[in-house]
């Protein structure tokens, strides 16, 4: 049984290694997903929202595990 907790676990670090940098991207993701359905947001700047907010985080992330090391 272990194994099995042990391999599951893997895996799904392969996908995931930063739990706070996951979570926030799926947030960020869902904000400007209902902003361009609800709020007639053009696409165009959707993206772009999207962009700076993944690599505002993406940003974030890093400086909070560089303070770690």
């Amino acid at each position: 049984m272990n194994i099995i907790r042990l391999a599951v676990r893997e895996f799904i670090g392969m996908f995931v290694d930063d739990g706070n940098l996951a979570l926030l991207a799926l947030l960020l993701i869902a904000a400007i997903t209902a902003a361009v359905k609800s709020l007639a947001l053009p696409p165009l700047f959707g993206g772009i929202l999207l962009l700076i907010g993944c690599l505002a985080i993406l940003v974030q992330s890093v400086r909070r595990a560089a303070r770690q090391q």
